[in-house]
């Protein structure tokens, strides 16, 4: 049988007994997934982990148990030869937040929101999203131990693409530039690889769309600033786009960069969400088009699906663009830089931990 035919077996962890059978219903209504084991808080499931760490393909995880939250319950479980992937489920907790960026950094495939009410959790929404981000999982689970097992074949990348580059003067004033990011799953691991080795003095702004709720992206800012020289914050609008800082956009908003007076400045709406993003990529890129940048360094990253594409697509008519996608093999993910790559758009692909060399590189320092 191959491996993508396999079912998967999933592990629940949740101090909630209505979660956990929220979470078992839908689970068992798909073909694809078994729930085998259910633990009521962080030191059971470590007791079932520790007996039996090849029984699980997918582990759902509470992060806020009153025994042991995730992150402690990931820490004991690290050194454990564990061969599944982890799924946060849990509420929004400002506060908190902090904790949860940690576990995502260390590899934790993603974050689920858990509904604020009953309903909510028996809702479409809820299980669709579960299901999907299980998918997600299994497929990547699916692909490592293709390549354990020396099955998996891949399409070899060059690291750069060598294609005619067209040079559009029209709207170009100077030789200002500007750096503008997508990511999607897997991307706070990727970002805490990229931008602590970004220079200090980098000689454009940076601006990041990771898609993220509500309440996570300014804790993901503290922590990337943190780590780095370059000086990294959470957009704020209506603030002056300034070089050698990292903007990253704002959870539950849409970001926009606009010119006034010859400067631009960062607008953020509420405007609807776009293929269920918000962030979208898509439009970051396109409030590019006809800007009076020389040049826009795009750079695409680990996540799923394909956004950013059609927006660099739109910017690359009118505006001087340089591409760099993030590899195959280092990818969380691999579909929006996939996506990318076969448009045709791409320079250089490259692993994430070159990316912030090639970055600057390009740009220059001050």
């Amino acid at each position: 049988m191959g491996l993508r035919k396999m079912l998967k077996n999933v592990l629940i962890v949740d101090d909630s007994a209505l979660m956990r059978r929220v979470l078992s219903g839908i689970i068992d209504k798909n073909k694809r997934f078994k729930v085998v084991d259910i633990a009521r808080n962080g030191s059971m499931a470590l007791s079932l982990i520790e007996a039996n760490p090849r029984k699980y393909d997918i582990i759902l995880m509470d992060f806020f148990m009153p025994d042991m939250n995730g992150n402690i319950l990931l820490q004991k479980i690290s050194n454990i030869s564990l061969d599944a992937e982890i799924i946060l489920i849990s509420g929004i907790i400002k506060e908190d937040a902090m904790e949860v960026i940690h576990a995502l950094e260390n590899g934790v495939f993603d974050f689920v929101a858990k509904p604020n009410d009953f309903s909510q959790a028996k809702g479409e929404h809820f299980s669709e999203k579960l299901l999907e981000r299980m998918e997600l999982a299994a497929n990547t689970l699916d692909e490592k131990r293709q390549r354990t097992l020396n099955t998996f074949k891949r399409v070899e990348q060059p690291n750069i693409i060598n294609k005619p580059k067209e040079i559009k003067q029209k709207g170009v004033v100077g030789g200002e530039k500007i750096v503008a990011l997508a990511c999607s799953t897997g991307g706070p691991k990727a970002l805490h690889q990229l931008v602590p080795k970004l220079p200090k003095n980098l000689d454009a702004p940076m601006v990041i769309v990771q898609h993220m709720p509500k309440g996570f992206t300014n804790s993901l800012a503290e922590r990337l600033n943190e780590m780095s020289e370059i000086y990294v914050k959470e957009a704020e609008d209506g603030e002056v786009l300034k070089k050698g800082t990292v903007y990253i956009a704002k959870g539950g908003l849409q970001l926009r960069l606009m010119e006034s007076k010859g400067k631009y400045t960062i607008k953020l709406t509420e405007e609807p969400a776009r293929n269920g993003l918000r962030p979208c990529a898509d439009i970051m890129y396109e409030s590019l088009v006809g800007s009076r940048f020389a040049e826009t360094v795009c750079v695409v990253l680990t996540g799923m699906g394909g956004d950013g594409t059609a927006g660099i697509k739109q910017l690359n008519k009118k505006n001087n663009i340089y591409s760099i996608a993030q590899n195959a093999e280092t990818c969380t993910v691999y579909g929006m830089p996939k996506v990318f790559f076969e448009s045709g758009l791409a320079d250089e692909i490259l692993p994430i931990q070159d990316i912030a060399g090639a970055i600057a590189k390009h740009v220059g320092v001050r």
